[in-house]
């Protein structure tokens, strides 16, 4: 009966049935710990990691939010939205170059540098103009551009300084300053042939040379006569400034004057007599610079030496005394001798400040220099600043119509990055029909703080806080006099001490 086929014991089916079931719970049970175990180590990998990856959390629902974000609808006009939605905000101009302070609008840092934000495109030119009232910190932001631009690794030449303000400035970051004047005992020709560019053949360096010493005399005897030099008195000049290279390689103006009122050859035209008649008023004029006020300046060889390779160079103008003119003539002599290290192709970027600047507007022949160093900054690879108290100086220069009323607007037109303090309601108003600006830029000049200013970067516009530390202030500070204590600048917690200009 035990041999039956199909025959099992009583109760069999059951205990296989039980064992079965229990096979598949520890498998079940293994699976768990299996799975227990990876997520235990996936969520250490991910609490060990300091932050998201770049791309955000894998899955379906990458990219979402736990719970659904619920926010009550709101109905308002656009200029409302406009400043309550916290999201909107000017992207700045990156990281790139210089830090000048905080943006008032967003918060962020400013960072600003016209060679690099030439590079993207983003500027037509790396000219600058800044303007505003007295005693609201213009100054100071000029010199913190300077110096950091010298931290950049670029060179900044400074070619009148009328009263003194940047001779630290400059000696502080390692360069020069040359002192000009009375109870100086330096001198300066105007007519040296200065640095030579390099790849410039002699032929090609002799009539470079020819042709500033010739653009210097003309500007120099325009600039004291108050007018245009005739046809003649041209030719008296041109001949005057030959027999003075043949006295010597590197002439002097008491050469130059005395072939002037002294002519001892012809030329092509003109008679000995001729030519002293034709150049007797300029070479009075020119006599100015010899024996006159301005004798033991540039009356002589040179006994300071430009040296371009230093990273900051500042005239001192500050011991000469007088009218504007006698400024502008000093001037035209100084920017002329820098002129050979500004054009030269090896230079590097450098920036030049015109501090001051209303002081040369009046100046017709140093007018155009300066619109000729404007018009060649981006193949100069030069970033010119002018500096001034008021915008509207720029129409009071010359006539409606005139010449030097035209140089002088073509000069902000060649400014891209125009920079604007605290100004009253109606140079405000001004300054807004000049440049265009809006009416909410407009409205917010008068508003400015001490050390804020309205920064139009062609067609964008930043409110910026200028911020310095404690070292630049105390090489920038000019108010010593006036004020015993530094302040802090509202609203940023660092300080700020403001600067004549």
């Amino acid at each position: 009966m035990y041999g039956v086929a199909g025959w099992s014991p009583a109760g069999s089916a059951r205990s296989q049935g039980r064992r079965a079931r229990q096979v598949e719970a520890e498998h079940r049970k293994a699976l768990m710990a299996e799975r227990k175990t990876e997520m235990e180590a996936l969520g250490q990998e991910r609490r060990s990691r300091p932050f998201l990856p770049a791309g955000g959390e894998g899955g379906p629902m990458a990219g979402r939010s736990y719970r659904r974000l619920r926010v009550p609808s709101h109905r308002a006009t656009s200029e409302v939205l406009a400043g309550a939605y916290p999201f909107l905000a000017e992207e700045g101009l990156g990281s790139a170059g210089m830090l000048v302070g905080q943006d008032a609008w967003s918060g962020a840092a400013f960072c600003f540098d016209p060679w690099e934000l030439y590079r993207q495109g983003a500027l037509t030119n790396p000219n600058m103009s800044l303007a505003g009232q007295i005693g609201r910190g213009k100054s100071t932001l000029a010199k913190s551009l300077a110096a950091r631009c010298v931290a950049f690794g670029r060179r900044v030449y400074v070619p009148g300084d009328p009263k003194g303000e940047w001779t630290v400035v400059a000696r502080a970051l390692g360069g020069a300053a040359i002192q000009l004047g009375v109870g100086t005992t330096n001198r300066l020709n105007p007519l040296d042939e200065g640095p030579r560019p390099s790849g410039v053949d002699d032929a090609a360096w002799r009539a470079q040379v020819d042709a500033r010493r010739t653009g210097l005399l003309a500007a120099l005897g325009e600039s004291t006569l108050g007018r245009p030099l005739g046809p003649t008195e041209r030719s008296a000049l041109d001949a005057a400034l030959d027999a003075a290279q043949t006295r010597a390689t590197v002439p002097i103006m008491p050469m130059v004057v005395d072939a002037l009122l002294d002519p001892q050859q012809a030329m092509p035209g003109s008679s000995v007599e001729q030519l002293r008649t034709d150049g007797r008023e300029v070479g009075h004029a020119l006599a100015r610079l010899v024996r006159g006020d301005l004798g033991g300046l540039f009356d002589g060889p040179s006994t300071v030496a430009f040296d371009p390779s230093v990273p900051m160079l500042s005239l001192d103008l500050s011991a000469i005394s007088g009218s504007d003119t006698l400024i502008g003539l000093v001037m035209t002599c100084a920017s002329t001798w820098m002129e050979a290290a500004l054009a030269d192709p090896e230079g590097g970027q450098r920036l030049v400040v015109y501090d001051e600047a209303w002081r040369l507007l009046a100046q017709p022949a140093l007018l155009a220099r300066m619109q000729a160093q404007w018009k060649l900054s981006r193949a100069w690879g030069l970033a010119n600043l002018m500096i001034v108290h008021r915008l509207s100086d720029l129409d009071a220069v010359g006539d409606t119509g005139s010449q030097s009323r035209g140089l002088a607007q073509g000069l902000l037109g060649d400014t891209a990055t125009r920079i604007l303090y605290n100004e009253p309601f109606d140079e405000a108003q001004a300054a807004g029909r000049l440049l265009g600006l809006t009416t909410v830029e407009v409205a917010q000049l008068p508003e400015l703080a001490k050390g804020e200013g309205l920064w139009r970067v062609n067609e964008r516009a930043f409110v910026v806080r200028h911020l310095c530390t404690p070292g630049e202030l105390d090489v920038f500070d000019t108010d010593a006099r006036m004020t015993l204590n530094l302040r802090q600048f509202p609203g940023s917690g660092a300080e700020f001490s403001g600067t004549e200009g």
